[in-house]
C-alpha cells in the first residue's frame, strides 16, 4: 500500500477554527476519502505546523486525481484555504518499520 504525506501550517488565529472543522468534518467528505481509497488517515498538530499522513489503497497518484476531481473535495479545501497554507517542501522518508 501507498503512503503519502503533506504539510501545512494554520494561520494566525485560526487554530482553534481548524480544529473545530476537523471535530465536525462533514460526513460525505469521510465517504470521498474512502472513495479514492483513503485509509489511515492522521493529521498531526505541534504549535501551528501541521503533518498529514495517510495510506493509499489504490495508490497515490490514484488518490490525488480523485481528490482533484472530486466536488466534495474541492469545496472543503476551498473552505479550508483561510485557516492554512500548505509548506511548499514534502517531507522526506528516512525510515519505515513494518
Amino acid at each position: 500500500m501507498e503512503k503519502f504525506t503533506w504539510r501545512a501550517k494554520i494561520r494566525q488565529g485560526m487554530k482553534e477554527e481548524y480544529l473545530r472543522r476537523h471535530d465536525e468534518i462533514w460526513p460525505e467528505m469521510v465517504e470521498a476519502l474512502k472513495a479514492a481509497g483513503i485509509c489511515n488517515y492522521t493529521i498531526w498538530l505541534d504549535g501551528d505546523e501541521l503533518f498529514g499522513y495517510y495510506e493509499c489503497e489504490k495508490g497515490v497518484e490514484y488518490a490525488l486525481k480523485f481528490q482533484a476531481e472530486n466536488p466534495v473535495v474541492r469545496r472543503w479545501e476551498e473552505s479550508m484555504k483561510p485557516l492554512t497554507e500548505r509548506t511548499p517542501r514534502e517531507p522526506k522518508k528516512v525510515f519505515e518499520f513494518d
